[in-house]
């Protein structure tokens, strides 16, 4: 139920962005922008992979709103030695990673630099410290620099999540058995930098720092891109993501990394 109403928050936020979006190209940009990456790499032969990942993201800013929409994607297939029932060592080509997120916020200026924000994101996650984990949230933005070069922000404030840590495993006689974890719940401070930097009129470098810290469970995540155009829509970019959990079950690590080189597409 909690996932559903969350999942709906963020379609509802998203049905409102396209309807402000569709209104404003009618007329004038409104101050929309957007993006998506994409990256795949496939390795066959003496060992196969297959890695995937993309992102969508939408962007308005203007005299009264400062609004942000995203979805994310990861997946990932790899050969792996497993040794089957009869004690024999086979090849099997599984998945190893299966991640996708999505997010909005929508924030009402209250004058040129300060904001009130709401904000939801949701996550799934098959190889996570957490199976899904969905936040809301509410809370005060603050542009501190914005230039023809550097644009600065903060935005903090408290919110409400909830979570399921990932299944464990337990040895049964001779067998593995999953178990099933419990679900979570807790009131979480929410704290988001987002800083911008254009090097040069063709590269940019952006960093962005989300915490959603609560008493049982602190969440950082930390994603850094550089990014340098080819034409007016096409940029080719590197990204470097942290993910950090506090608390985790024992055998899970509490910090995944993804680095990543896309093909971005603005319009």
């Amino acid at each position: 139920m909690k996932k559903t109403l969350i999942a709906g928050l963020l379609l509802a936020a998203f049905a409102s962005f396209a309807a402000q979006a569709q209104d404003a190209t009618s007329t004038n940009n409104g101050g929309w922008s957007g993006s998506g990456e994409f990256g795949f790499a496939s390795a066959t032969g003496n060992s196969r992979s297959q890695n995937i990942n993309g992102k969508l993201g939408l962007n308005q800013e203007n005299e009264q709103w400062k609004n942000s929409f995203f979805l994310d994607g990861l997946r990932s297939k790899s050969q792996q030695s497993v040794v089957d029932e009869s004690g024999a060592t086979v090849e099997q080509f599984n998945t190893t990673a299966n991640r996708y997120d999505g997010g909005a916020s929508v924030g009402y200026k209250l004058d040129p630099r300060s904001y009130i924000v709401g904000a939801a994101r949701y996550e799934h996650d098959d190889f996570g410290a957490n199976l899904w984990q969905g936040v809301v949230s509410l809370g005060y933005g603050y542009i501190a620099l914005k230039d023809d070069r550097n644009e600065l922000s903060f935005e903090i404030g408290p919110g409400y999540k909830r979570y399921r840590p990932a299944d464990t495993t337990v040895l049964v006689g001779d067998e593995q058995v999953r178990v099933r974890q419990p679900t979570e719940s807790e009131m979480v401070a929410r704290g988001l930098i987002n800083y911008k930097f254009k090097l040069t009129a063709n590269t940019s470098f952006e960093d962005t720092f989300l915490m959603e810290a609560g008493s049982k469970n602190t969440y950082l995540q930390n994603d850094a891109g550089l990014a340098v155009s080819m034409t007016k829509k096409l940029a080719l970019k590197v990204g470097f993501q942290v993910r950090h959990n506090s608390d985790v079950l024992p055998g899970i690590k509490k910090m995944d990394t993804l680095t990543t080189t896309n093909l971005v597409y603005s319009f």
